[in-house]
């Protein structure tokens, strides 16, 4: 079956996808011909784009030259070595605190330096690719098939990637990178389908992070409060920045507390006399300038109070008809505007210049019931005051407003054909009337006041915009920032309207399942917050037009009728009045120190690094998933972070480099391609599944497999063929070993030694050796050793790290192989593994008796890197480990995180150590604990320039970090280590600790 390409969407060949393989993904690609495209290829032409960027600090993505060359100095354009006062310059651009030093030449080999520029060239560049030229690729893939292979090499995609894209100068380099992300199996072949999962993949979670970033939601449920309930509440305003006031329908005011506390209350109409009739309120606003509250009430009135003492200031009685509605607006220095619509569809203005010194006029007035008054028709000819009265709609105007940026009034009614509009506040459109106005105010020398009757007047059809919608609308609100107007009514739509034309909205927000009762804009954060009459609130975005957040009544225990609702965007809450009042206020992110840099928003559970695309990968908590560039330091891709994955609890990348092994506490496993987000497998075993605490690729003769550990006691091992197209994948049967002699508690680790040794360790300090080959039990240990067991009561002799280290001067091994495991009390434990087992010895590792949580090594010495919980970083030579009685000298320590290490790897090719913390960051460092820098912050580094290291610095959160100061009782407690943790007691022929804090 094949489909076509028609309007914008370009559809799959049908013999060329495979449902399996594209796992959920889009089954097209929408593109629009004209003025929308889609962004694929992004690292091509990057190298391209380098050679354009001059020297400077710039964005991220357009990094100078001189990060990429080879030494200290710099390279230009030309291959040419620059001149080291302009590297000097340079630097002093880039905002660093310290030059380039000697040493920094010498420091990179011509291998680091090539990979920096492969790294380099892969850096993202968006080109515009359209419906014709997608077409072409498609073709040209078709043109390449030979032999009856749907499938291209390097060389031949590189060609089309070239003629069809209109790239010809993209470097081979951009094209290979390019080519091996796609292929992750590494065939080294990749067909149509491939490439478009890939596009597909990438293009929609790109989509999903932009969603993510603007990721908004409440805390549930609503804070409730019922003081004073029974009465329906006729509006809710924000005052200042600390409290909101509500006014109910018997004239009953509270000020209540951000969290809905009553702070001030009074009822206005009981001062009254008792012989005067029951008054209700229709609606008030507030005179902030003026520190007035201004109520509308049922006898046709409206009444001004003082806004801190709620004492009566003054009032303006026989109006023509109730206000319905009311508004006021600050308009100029001391002047403003009042507003009010009625049950007659009309809108009355009421213009008032030299405000203070009007109301004060007014309240030196004659008292009627014990406030000042002065009649409608008394104001209207107070020489400071003009009055304007329009019909504007056929039903009842269910809210009018004064929007300054507008310049005009907005009312609204539930009537379909003048729903919303929008007009002028006087009716001056012609110009001759408005020339002939000003020669009359200069004839006469004083302010012309337009005194119109109470008789409604009729807006001319150029004085108004008329909008239409089914079933009028009841609500609505102004988005400045965009400057759109949103409408919400009868019919359960969100409509976004221009202003400027009336004929169709711009948008149409779909969702709610009752009409809508109130709509509030948040323009700073392009926000829309929409109530229903069925108690669901929603959050929307306003330019993506898509809904970031549901609560229903359910959720949020919001119930009854709702009869008012207000958005302080001040204190980030919405209130809504129903049964009682209610508080929904924002879930906020913590408010980042400027000093601070953080890689995920969520603690970080592990991290990895590939050699192949010299790229770091960091899982967290909240299941998402970062790419970052190795070299720079900054995010090239994220992906993850849906509601059907599972936190994520350990990780490891393929041999090759190309895909993600990732643990879930769901039980499962899955495999990425980690450079678009497409789950190319899962593997997960039937029954009862427990979270997975470990897992690795283990490799057997020729054969891959997945072998996974967990809290269910069990060693899951999956074949893994990349070429397999199965999504779901069982395991493979268990040892007999496993079954009847395995561990009793739930397994934390799995460690391998090749060719056929795997160790894992478990909560209860047990550690069992397996022969792979057999799935026969090599050898088993119980930690703490038996020397250490006289008080085990209390202790942790869990066993979270295991590590296997080769090395020929490890004599005292058999065949210099030893495992080395995180033991009680800051302890390494080392045991042979061969011969039936034994214990060696053990070392403290932590200075200050935190359990080791993390273990790494080198492969080109015998350096022993550890981590403990407090974020410490220490390094042993373990080849220093000469006999049982031989304590350990650590080489160097340093504190990387303020919390836990979840990540430790160590980088031999670029002689750095790549960390990772439940605190949020992932960090680079050199192999003697300089600090390069904290993944995402906003200064890029290159690894093999340490001029663009943090160096000195450290992260200022560890150097505030209580535990980092050396007075901290934790710090001091004796902790009887050996001369490793007491430099100031050691052998001075054994030289000084380095110590890097």
């Amino acid at each position: 079956m094949r489909k076509v390409m028609q309007k914008g969407f370009y559809l799959l060949d049908h013999n060329t996808y495979n449902s399996d393989r594209m796992d959920n993904c889009y089954v097209y690609v929408r593109l629009r011909m004209c003025c929308t495209s889609v962004s694929i290829l992004s690292e091509l032409g990057a190298s391209r784009q380098r050679t354009r960027t001059t020297s400077g600090r710039g964005v991220c993505g357009e990094k100078s030259d001189y990060f990429s060359a080879p030494g200290g100095c710099g390279v230009s354009e030309d291959g040419r070595e620059q001149p080291e006062w302009l590297v000097h310059e340079l630097l002093k651009q880039n905002k660093r605190r310290h030059s380039v030093t000697l040493g920094d030449k010498a420091q990179i080999s011509p291998q680091q330096h090539q990979q920096s520029i492969d790294s380099a060239s892969s850096l993202k560049l968006d080109e515009e690719i359209s419906a014709e030229n997608l077409q072409k690729l498609k073709q040209a893939f078709e043109e390449f098939d030979t032999g009856g292979l749907s499938s291209i090499d390097v060389k031949k995609f590189g060609c089309i990637v070239k003629k069809c894209l209109g790239l010809p100068s993209t470097s081979n380099a951009a094209i290979h990178g390019l080519f091996k992300k796609i292929d992750y199996s590494g065939q080294g072949r990749i067909s149509w389908g491939e490439f478009c999962t890939y596009t597909l993949q990438q293009y929609k979670e790109k989509e999903e992070s932009s969603r993510r970033s603007k990721k908004v939601a409440f805390t549930l449920p609503a804070t409730m409060n019922t003081y004073a309930h029974g009465v329906p509440v006729i509006n809710i305003h924000p005052i200042h920045s600390d409290s909101v006031i509500t006014v109910r329908e018997d004239g009953f005011v509270c000020h209540w507390s951000p969290e809905l506390k009553p702070q001030r209350t009074k009822h206005l109409f009981n001062d009254s006399p008792a012989n005067r009739k029951s008054r209700w309120a229709s609606d008030f606003t507030l005179m902030t300038e003026y520190n007035k509250l201004m109520i509308g009430t049922g006898d046709r009135e409206i009444q001004l109070y003082e806004l801190s003492t709620l004492e009566p200031y003054c009032q303006i009685t026989a109006l023509e008809t109730i206000p319905l509605a009311l508004d006021y607006s600050y308009t100029s220095p001391d002047k403003c505007c009042v507003l009010y619509g009625d049950s007659e569809g009309c809108v009355t203005i009421i213009l008032i210049s030299y405000v203070g010194d009007t109301l004060r006029v007014w309240n030196k007035l004659p008292k009627v019931e014990n406030m000042p008054t002065i009649t409608a028709d008394n104001a209207v000819l107070c020489p400071n005051v003009t009055l304007v009265r329009w019909k504007v709609h056929h039903d009842w105007v269910t809210q009018a407003k004064y929007f300054h940026s507008l310049q005009a009034v907005v009312s609204s009614s539930n009537e379909e054909s003048s729903a919303l509009v929008i007009g002028c506040v006087l009716p001056l459109t012609d110009a001759e009337q408005q020339l002939d106005e000003i020669r009359e105010v200069c004839y006469e020398g004083k302010t012309k006041k337009i005194q119109l009757s109470w008789t409604p007047q009729v807006r001319a059809s150029c004085d108004q915009t008329v909008f239409t919608a089914c079933k009028g609308v009841k609500t609505f609100d102004l988005c400045q920032k965009h400057s759109l107007l949103v409408t919400g009514g009868m019919d359960r739509l969100i409509r976004l309207w221009n202003p400027c034309f009336s004929g169709k909205p711009t948008g149409i927000l779909k969702g709610h399942c009752a009409p809508i009762a109130s709509l509030h804009v948040s323009s700073e954060d392009s926000q829309i917050f929409s109530v229903s009459v069925d108690c669901t609130v929603k959050i929307w975005h306003i330019l993506d037009q898509c809904c970031l957040f549901t609560a229903d009544s359910k959720a949020s225990r919001i119930h009854g009728d709702i009869c008012a609702c207000s958005y302080s965007p001040v204190l980030k809450s919405l209130y809504v009045a129903a049964d009682c009042m209610a508080v929904l206020p924002l879930k906020l992110s913590p408010q980042i120190h400027s000093r601070l840099a953080i890689s995920h928003n969520e603690p970080v559970t592990c991290c990895g690094f590939s050699e192949e695309f010299r790229q770091v990968v960091s899982c967290t908590e909240g299941s998402v998933v970062r790419v970052w560039d190795f070299d720079t330091g900054q995010q090239l891709f994220e992906f993850g972070g849906s509601h059907d994955l599972s936190p994520f609890t350990c990780m490891e990348i393929d041999p090759k480099g190309r895909r993600l092994l990732t643990g879930g506490r769901d039980g499962s496993l899955k495999i990425w391609n980690f450079n678009s987000g497409h789950c190319l497998k899962t593997l997960k075993r039937d029954g009862e599944c427990n979270e997975v605490c470990g897992c690795i690729f283990l490799k057997v003769h020729w054969n891959l497999f997945v072998v996974s550990v967990g809290r269910g006691r069990r060693i899951d091992i999956y074949t893994d063929i990349p070429e397999d197209l199965h999504h779901i994948q069982k395991p493979q049967p268990l040892w007999q070993d496993k079954l009847t002699n395995g561990h009793k508690e739930d397994i934390l680790c799995v460690a391998q030694c090749p060719p056929s040794l795997l160790a894992t360790g478990s909560c209860d300090g047990e550690i069992i050796v397996w022969n792979v080959i057999s799935g026969q039990i090599q050898c088993r240990f119980a930690s703490p050793p038996a020397a250490e067991r006289q008080n085990v009561e209390g202790l942790d002799t869990s066993v979270p790290c295991l590590i296997f280290m080769k090395n020929s001067n490890l004599q005292q091994f058999s065949s210099a192989t030893a495992l080395l495991s995180s033991g009680a009390k800051g302890c390494v434990n080392l045991w042979d593994v061969l011969d039936g087992g034994k214990f060696v010895s053990s070392f403290k590792a932590s200075k200050f008796r935190h359990k080791i949580i993390k273990l790494a090594k080198t492969d080109k010495s015998a350096l022993l890197y550890t981590a403990d919980r407090i974020g410490y970083i220490y390094v042993y030579n373990v080849e220093m480990f000469a006999t049982e009685k031989t304590r350990l000298k650590a080489e160097a320590f340093w504190r990387a995180h303020t919390s836990t290490v979840t990540g430790l790897q160590v980088v031999d090719n670029d002689q750095v150590v790549l960390t990772s913390s439940t605190d949020c960051t992932v960090r680079l460092w050199s192999v003697q604990g300089q600090f390069i820098g904290t993944f995402g912050q906003p200064e890029c580094w290159s690894v093999h320039i340490a001029a663009s290291w943090m160096h000195p610095s450290v992260p200022f959160e560890v150097l505030i970090d209580p535990l980092s100061m050396p007075d901290h009782e934790t710090l001091n407690v004796k902790t009887h280590l050996s001369e490793t943790n007491h430099p100031d007691r050691s052998d001075p022929g054994r030289g000084k600790l380095k110590t890097l804090r």
